[in-house]
């Protein structure tokens, strides 16, 4: 039997987000993407890109890049990974309710995985421009390819 403690939830949330950084999921430029998007924050200099194939209604490829923070990067990761695959519907919800849990604190009412790690990121607001950098670049992406349709 292990005597071993339980590590503090917050520090699991934190090495959710230092692997997605370390790690980052869907790195690189897509061959030939629907869009390809960019986005700044001025203040800290964190800058994020996205590479979006869609069809039929659904990201069906997705590619970040970009630098800055491990917040930012963390949180364009986590997105990609979650938004690949599906329904562009879904995809805007999702942005409002990360929007959302980052401005309060409160978790999404649905799963959303390793995003929920970020929620700790509303008790630091100067933190949240950084992590919505990506869903905001995503929206304006996704905006972007409706109004060209």
């Amino acid at each position: 039997m292990s005597t071993q403690a339980t590590p503090p939830l917050d520090e699991l949330y934190r090495e959710v987000v230092l692997d997605h950084y370390r790690n980052p999921r869907h790195r690189g430029a897509l061959a030939a993407p629907t869009g390809h998007f960019e986005g700044m924050n001025p203040v800290c200099g964190d800058e994020v890109t996205l590479d979006l194939r869609i069809e039929n209604g659904r990201i069906e490829g997705i590619g970040t890049g970009g630098r800055g923070c491990s917040i930012s990067q963390a949180s364009a990761s986590m997105l990609a990974d979650w938004v690949e695959g599906r329904e562009l519907s879904e995809v805007r919800e999702a942005i409002g309710a990360v929007r959302h849990m980052l401005q309060t604190g409160e978790p999404p009412r649905t799963d959303m995985g390793d995003i929920e790690a970020l929620a700790g990121v509303a008790q630091f607001p100067v933190r949240v421009k950084c992590a919505l950098l990506s869903w905001n670049v995503l929206e304006q992406g996704l905006d972007e390819i409706t109004r060209a349709a």
